[in-house]
């Protein structure tokens, strides 16, 4: 009876960890493709372009730290059921790789930034020609698995290029006359590659993921750079404490603006199906608000 009760509880607490997981549809049965992705940045670029025609579903949770999250059995389960599973990277997310590696045999797995030429920052799709390389990546092991709807992924991805396009022009004109071109950020380096290729120089507070150490010494050193410079905004990630950037408005009476990373996605914006070009948008926006450029 005692061993019994084990097995039951082991059941209890493993199916309580599946709870976030939508479960994939079968294809069989309603003539959609089961996928299955890492986080928010494989979920919103294969999202837009299957749509609904396949069911997709995230392994991470919104709000969720995707640098150093921990699956659940439930997640290595979801990936064994589906037909594809992607996700961006080795070195982006480590844990995925290990995931990736108990999938079945059946379910075709596909790391986004493959074709990405390799970099010490991870954050490889802020950077509008490599989410390009990521997004027919994908379209391409969709297309694989599913031939019927080749030619929708394919218009698909030619309307995303052409977003993609856009958007470059945009940051491109939007971001040429600003009276500041520099960027305080109080979180992790997400934003370098996206700095140096509008032309802004980025000082950020901690390294390439949330687990670099917010030192003393460091957190001075910017409140410093701040006023030395005359900085009047200082921007943080929408899904991280306000708290020590509220700390360094204090110090130094900048006003706060959010910067999207795309990597973590708060429930509301989840929920609502915000895209990667959305939260680009958005990027803009307060780059170019709090930077004061000329329209």
């Amino acid at each position: 009876m005692k061993k019994l009760g084990i097995i039951v509880l082991f059941v209890i607490v493993a199916a309580g960890l599946c709870f976030w997981l939508p479960k994939p549809a079968d294809k069989k049965s309603d003539g959609k493709l089961a996928v299955v992705t890492s986080g928010y940045v494989a979920y919103t670029l294969t999202r837009q372009l299957a749509g609904d025609l396949a069911d997709i579903a995230m392994l991470l949770p919104p709000n969720a730290e995707p640098h150093s999250f921990e699956p659940t059995p439930g997640a290595l389960v979801a990936v064994r059921q589906a037909e594809v599973f992607v996700y961006v990277s080795d070195a982006f997310e480590p844990w995925a790789k290990d995931i990736a590696a108990g999938a079945g045999k059946n379910t075709q797995v596909v790391k986004a930034a493959i074709a990405v030429p390799a970099s010490a920052d991870p954050h490889i799709w802020m950077d509008f020609d490599n989410v390009r390389i990521m997004a027919q990546t994908i379209e391409e092991a969709l297309a694989g698995q599913w031939p019927e709807q080749a030619e929708t992924l394919a218009q698909n991805l030619a309307k995303f290029n052409e977003q993609l396009t856009a958007l470059d022009e945009s940051y491109k004109k939007g971001l040429s006359a600003c009276q500041s071109r520099e960027v305080v950020h109080i979180g992790h380096l997400a934003f370098e590659r996206l700095a140096k290729k509008y032309g802004l120089t980025l000082t950020a507070l901690a390294g390439t993921s949330h687990d670099g150490e917010h030192s003393v010494r460091r957190l001075a050193g910017v409140v410093d750079l701040i006023k030395k410079h005359r900085i009047e905004t200082i921007f943080t990630e929408e899904t991280l404490s306000p708290r020590l950037a509220q700390t360094v408005a204090g110090e130094t009476g900048a006003q706060i603006l959010p910067l999207y990373t795309v990597e973590g996605v708060s429930k509301q914006d989840f929920d609502n199906h915000i895209t990667y070009i959305d939260f680009m948008k958005r990027n803009l926006e307060n780059l170019q608000r709090g930077l004061k450029c000329q329209a």
